[in-house]
């Protein structure tokens, strides 16, 4: 065995340990996670998974989703200039969440955020994307980033599966390192293909994200 394959097999079970030991015994048993709609998950790869975003715990939640099996295939799209700001920090997020690092400025060729996400989906990854592109403070959403629009125009095979997450923002608000005990909800809605101009792409998932608030 090579020693990049090691190294790859050792963060996969770092991964999965992590998963289990840690990240879904806390998010059950702190913040009381509940899902509906579980049963709109695609059951391959790959797949885009959008979401509004309110909190660090965002990622760890939809990850939560999926049998540790398949946690290696599920890339969450997180922001270079945070996530690799120093080495440590980018060695756990790549080892214990597999996130797929994006510059939210900047980039070109095959450093372009549309061109890394696509490639990731075409070698059969899964994306957790948050369109919004940074947290926000509050229930309402921030206007959606182009990007989903152009994976969506680029490769129209792949489904987008919208997500809502309810109060994760208060278990962990934005500037805030310590969670603290608050019942929240992932909502799943049904897989998307849209298509039309970018616009109308943005409007569309958009809506079905804002959709899942019926429940309320």
């Amino acid at each position: 065995m090579s020693a990049t394959s090691t190294t790859t097999s050792i963060q996969r079970f770092a991964q999965v340990l992590f998963a289990v030991l840690f990240l879904r015994p806390f998010l059950t048993l702190f913040i009381g996670l509940k899902v509906r709609g579980r049963e709109h998950l695609p059951g391959d790869d790959p797949f885009i998974l959008i979401a509004n975003h309110s909190s660090h715990l965002d990622t760890a939640a939809l990850l939560s989703l999926f049998p540790v099996g398949r946690l290696r295939r599920i890339r969450p799209c997180a922001a270079a200039d945070y996530f690799e700001r120093t080495p440590t920090i980018s060695l756990l997020s790549r080892t214990l969440f597999n996130v797929l690092p994006i510059r939210r400025s900047g980039g070109e060729g095959e450093d372009h955020p549309i061109q890394r996400m696509r490639e990731a989906l075409e070698r059969g990854d899964s994306l957790l994307l948050f369109p919004e592109g940074t947290r926000g403070r509050g229930p309402e959403m921030a206007p959606f980033k182009s990007g989903v629009a152009w994976l969506a125009q680029q490769l129209p095979e792949v489904p987008i599966v919208p997500a809502l997450l309810t109060n994760m923002g208060r278990a962990l608000p934005k500037g805030e390192f310590l969670p603290v005990p608050f019942f929240c909800e992932v909502r799943i809605g049904p897989p998307l293909r849209p298509r039309g101009t970018r616009e109308e792409i943005l409007a569309s998932v958009r809506a079905a994200v804002e959709s899942l608030r019926d429940g309320d």
